[in-house]
Formats: C-alpha cells, structure tokens, sequence
C-alpha cells in the first residue's frame, strides 16, 4: 500500500502513526497534547507534491493523509492533494473546489495523487489536471481525495455514495488546518464516478460540515443506474462486452463494503482475468483483459444478485436530496454515461425541488465534458460566491 512516496520525507501532524490510525483508532502516545482520537478532516501526514499529479499553476502543492469515515461510520485513512493559489489569500479566504475524481480502479496505484507522466492513470488524470488548473489559477483552492482505500490501508468501496461524500467533505477540512488563508466556502466537482459522488455530497455534505458553507455542486456526467449492472452483464448479450470492465470493480467494490456480497459465488473461473486486473491493475488494465473473457460466461448461471444488486441500489445518486444548487454537465456523444441516463437523473432530482442548473455539450464524450463545462462551472461559482441566483432547468 502507498501512503506516500517513498523518497519524500513526511512531517507528521500531531504525532500520529498513519499506520496506527488505520487499524485502531487511536494516537501514537507521543505527543501528549494530542487527542486520544483523530477528528474527521484532522491531517495525519503532509508532505510536498512533486509527481504529475502537481497543478502547474499552484503556488505551493501538499499530498496530504486525513481522517474521515467510511460508509458504515468507522474511522479511516484518505490520501489526497491540496493546491494553493500564488499570492495572498483575499479576504474570507480562498474558495475551495473539492473534485471528486472518476473512475481509475480499484488498486492503490490507481490513486491520482500518485500519478506519473508515465503511470497506468495518467491519460485521464492528467488531462482532468490541465482542466483542474484552470481553478487554481482564478483563485481556487482545489483539493482532490484518492477516496477510501485508493493508497491507504483497506480496500476501495467503489461507488459508496456515503464514503466518497465523506472523503470530498473531509478533504477541505483538513485544507483549513494546513493553512488559514484557506475560506469555508467551497464547492464540490465531480466526474463519473466522482459525478455521482458530488451529487451524494451535495446532499449529505452539509449536514457533516456545518462549520463550512458549502455553495453548490458541479456533477459532470454522473454515474448512475448503478443498480442495473449485475442483470446487465448476467444476461451475456455480446453488447455488453463494454461493460465488463465494470463487473471487477463494481464487485470487488460491493465486496468492501457489504460482507453479503461474495464474488467468489458469482463470477465463473472464466472471468478470472478480470477479477486479476481489478486487484492488481487500473482501468486500462482491466479493459485489456475484457477479449478474453466470454461475455455470456462471466456469471454464475446460478449465481445470487441480490446482495450486490440491492448494493448498488443504495448508491444510486438519485437517492440523493440535495440542498445547495447544481450543475449537471453531460456531453452528447457520451458512451458510457448516456445522455438518457442522466436526462433520467436529472428527472428524479428535479421531482425533488432540486435546483439544477442542466447544460448538454455537443459532440462531447464522456472525458471530454470535463473541458467543455469548464466556462458554465466557473460562472456558475462566480454567481454563487457572489450570491447571485443560478439558471434553473427544474
């Protein structure tokens, strides 16, 4: 597991063990002003940032560890990235983006905050970072959260609509005790995976952090229908040969989370490249290995959905409630979160009173939407840290 690399030294906060913390909850016992437990948002560890993962216009860039919970409530261990504008902070502090980052895998060296020029994630990574700049560079600070068990200890509950919220949350927490020029307006972005996780957050994140004023969310091209997947892939029509890559990580992740869900009783020895791509690779890695697995028998013919089907239901972000305003940006020519399925989304949301800012993006896939919303999301926060109403499509 990767905490953080090897070659850079660490500055310990508090006098905790990461390690310690991970697996008891509690203090390393050598700093006797430090509390018996870590709070949520609490920094356990800090070090300089110099990989790819760097924004280049920061002034100064930190891989962080931090305390957060999972989605049962337990205390866990986060690795994430903190980047500070240049200069001074203006008064009330600098702004906060909290991205919440799209899918890369399900092994720690899938992590973002560990991505190299060279690296199995940088294709996407770094061209979410070329866009993640841009924030910087108005002002911004930008915080991103490698989520739970994506280069800390335990493994990564993908998709956990509780835990991923509580990792975007908790990361601006602990932006404020690396430095006070950081302000307690942020927002939360999101992509795909982490699209789904801004909306769980736009919900869930106020009533966590009320010592923080959260302004709005910004949802591109959010994950949903999640609950559909396992009779998806069972049904083992050769147009789902796409999705397979999905099967790994949506289970293994279900597996992390809910001890009811046994992949070994649902997946075929055929499917076995997968499952070893899922544990050992990124994405790229588990698609490469989608040819040589039949489509129509990757599942168990007898295999039992229920529990990671009812799992994914439990996700879904159109469980979601939220309270502060949000931007949902999707691209027309988008694959793998189709326009219909967020238009179904954006649907459910809106029956709910949800104040939703809808924007579609031409000839857009589903990475590029990140780019193409980049002009509507900064208005969009401009408008709101100025306290001005947002376009509304409910």
């Amino acid at each position: 597991m990767r905490l953080v690399p090897a070659a850079v030294p660490v500055r310990m906060i508090g006098g905790f063990a990461v390690a310690a913390i991970a697996l008891a909850g509690c203090s390393s016992g050598g700093d006797a002003d430090a509390p018996a437990t870590p709070k949520a948002g609490d920094v356990l560890s800090t070090a300089p940032l110099t990989n790819a993962a760097v924004l280049p216009s920061a002034g100064r860039s930190e891989l962080i560890t931090y305390a957060s919970e999972n989605g049962n409530g337990t205390p866990i261990v986060v690795s994430g990235t903190v980047a500070f504008p240049h200069g001074s902070a203006p008064e009330g502090g600098w702004p906060v983006i909290s991205w919440a980052h799209g899918t890369t895998g399900i092994a720690d060296t899938c992590a973002p905050s560990g991505d190299t020029v060279d690296g199995a994630v940088h294709d996407y990574v770094g061209s979410v970072s070329a866009t993640l700049d841009d924030w910087v560079k108005k002002g911004y600070v930008v915080v991103q959260t490698d989520y739970e068990g994506m280069g800390t200890p335990g493994d990564h509950t993908y998709l956990n609509a509780t835990s991923e919220s509580n990792a975007v949350t908790d990361i601006v927490r602990a932006a404020r005790h690396l430095d006070a020029g950081v302000g307690s307006k942020w927002f939360v972005g999101g992509h795909s995976q982490g699209g789904a996780a801004t909306v769980s957050a736009s919900d869930q994140a106020v009533g966590r952090a009320p010592e923080l004023s959260l302004l709005g969310a910004i949802a591109v091209a959010p994950g949903s229908g999640l609950s559909q997947t396992p009779a998806y892939i069972k049904s083992g029509n050769p147009a789902i040969a796409p999705a397979l890559a999905f099967l790994p990580i949506t289970l293994l992740g279900a597996a992390a989370a809910d001890p009811a869900v046994k992949p070994e009783q649902i997946v075929t020895d055929a499917a076995a490249p997968l499952m070893t791509a899922a544990r050992r690779g990124c994405i790229a890695d588990i698609r490469a290995a989608v040819p040589s697995v039949p489509v129509d028998k990757a599942i168990r013919p007898d295999a039992d959905l229920g529990p990671w089907t009812s799992y994914l239901a439990a996700q879904e972000p159109s469980n979601a409630a939220p309270k502060v305003p949000l931007l949902v940006a999707q691209g027309t020519a988008d694959q793998l979160v189709t326009p219909a399925a967020t238009n179904a989304l954006v649907k459910e949301l809106c029956g709910k009173g949800t104040r939703i800012d809808y924007r579609t993006y031409d000839g857009a896939d589903h990475r590029a939407a990140v780019q193409a919303s980049l002009v509507d999301a900064e208005a969009f926060t401009t408008a709101l840290l100025n306290g001005q109403e947002t376009p509304q499509t409910c």
